[in-house]
């Protein structure tokens, strides 16, 4: 009797292929980098703003009249952002948009490879990888061209390559994320994170102060003074955002003008901001806020560290909860802010695709719904949110309650974390928590002394 035929394949196995096949991924890669690039070069909304109008600007002082913001001015980002910002000149400022987003794409590439493989795909680690890869490519779409059009773009692949060697590189991970932290201060977030979470505390305690020091100390040589810790003080002196969650209050109070409450632009700083009752007083106290909140959640990461929370299950939610306040207690609300929540939230999937620590399913999922709302106010109906449309306020509102609800999933992780007689996962000295597909990991393979928590 014949062998029965094998079954055809379906459309399900058609999109499993297409899900895990490399050359797909890392086309969807490159096909969005092009998309995001061609918004901002083209799109409504002046999608570039700050890097067409301002770190042009800074560039052009630098090459043409030799005058170096942070250097031989006080200014509001730390000394080390000026460096991408003279690169992408380096073509010319005819060319300085394409520059700037060439280099991010640059950028992305190398932690896109970090996270998915290089090489060796078609294993195990490598299909649990490209979950993490799909949910970026996702995350970017969603998120729209300010995924590549502020200096923040620069630290966010910087960072995520600095998570993916936490496990096996924790001194090149510190210098990573404090190089990063001189271009941006978010990722300061993921090293206090990685202080009360990681046996491995002295080392990036060590290397983060070393890195820190010798970037002060050129700043000094070159002539800065304290012109090189001016980005601290900058940003104090600042009005409520319009796009911050806090200022959601007042621009509501504003579309029936109650209290004379209204949203102006602030020439000096180039950003639209709010004011009406009590908004000054409340601008004036978010920054100790937010410094009570991140004490409040360092004590919480502490208790979980004394309770037995291994490196494993604490980290990511940690390092989410410390961005996520950032975020949501800051007077100042940038879109570009929401790319910060992409690094915890790929520690996290990383982690959990390992077997290790909880699902970071949810937050994911939450992440992108917050990208996708983010793209509907900045760029492209920005005007009508500064209008005081109805709708958009909406929209605005939303996107900030699913900040605090990321936020809310984040602490009620920590509290689990925290409870006694919680039973958490043991961890083998030989165990590696992030795939060994990725080239940063691989050493976990040859050099079984290589413990996660180090």
């Amino acid at each position: 009797m014949p062998a029965a035929p094998p079954p055809r394949p379906g459309w399900r196995d058609g999109i499993r292929f297409v899900v895990h096949s490399p050359t797909v991924m890392w086309a969807a890669f490159v096909l969005t980098h092009l998309w995001l690039g061609f918004v901002n070069l083209q799109g409504p909304g002046l999608p570039l703003g700050d890097v067409t109008i301002e770190y042009q600007k800074w560039a052009m002082q630098a090459d043409y009249a030799t005058f170096y913001v942070g250097i031989d001015s006080a200014w509001v980002y730390p000394i080390v952002a000026l460096i991408p910002m003279i690169v992408a000149g380096v073509f010319g400022f005819a060319n300085y948009a394409s520059a700037w987003l060439g280099l991010v794409f640059v950028l992305d590439l190398v932690a896109f490879g970090a996270m998915v493989g290089w090489r060796r795909t078609g294993t195990p680690s490598h299909a649990r990888a490209t979950v993490i890869g799909w949910w970026w490519i996702a995350f970017l779409l969603l998120l729209g061209p300010i995924a590549l059009g502020r200096i923040d773009s620069i630290t966010i692949p910087v960072a995520i390559v600095a998570v993916l060697f936490l496990a096996t590189r924790p001194r090149l991970a510190a210098f990573l994320l404090a190089i990063a932290t001189w271009i941006k201060v978010w990722p300061a977030a993921i090293i206090a994170a990685v202080l009360i979470a990681s046996r491995a505390r002295a080392k990036v305690i060590f290397i983060s102060a070393l890195t820190s020091a010798a970037i002060v100390a050129i700043a000094l040589v070159l002539g800065s003074g304290g012109n090189v810790f001016s980005f601290v003080t900058q940003q104090t002196g600042r009005a409520l955002q319009v796009e911050a969650p806090i200022s959601t209050i007042w621009m509501w109070l504003s579309v029936g003008h109650i209290g004379g409450s209204y949203d102006y632009y602030d020439g000096a700083i180039n950003t639209f901001e709010v004011t009406g009752p009590g908004a000054p007083i409340v601008a004036g106290l978010m920054t100790p806020i937010l410094g009570l909140v991140v004490v409040a959640v360092a004590v919480f990461g502490i208790v979980a560290v004394r309770r037995g929370a291994p490196v494993t299950e604490l980290l990511a939610p940690l390092s989410l909860v410390f961005v996520t306040a950032f975020i949501a207690f800051n007077k100042v609300g940038s879109p570009q802010y929401i790319t910060w929540i992409a690094v915890p939230i790929i520690l996290g999937l990383a982690t959990n695709v390992m077997g290790h620590g909880r699902s970071f399913r949810a937050p994911a999922i939450g992440a992108l719904a917050i990208a996708g709302l983010t793209q509907v106010i900045y760029p492209y109906l920005y005007t009508s949110l500064l209008n005081l449309n109805p709708i958009m306020l909406i929209v605005l509102s939303a996107r900030n309650v699913g900040v605090f609800v990321l936020l809310g999933w984040g602490i009620a992780q920590l509290w689990q974390l925290s409870r006694p007689f919680v039973n958490h996962e043991r961890l083998g000295a030989s165990d590696a928590w992030l795939p060994t597909v990725w080239p940063f990991g691989e050493r976990a393979e040859h050099d079984q002394a290589a413990v996660s928590e180090d």
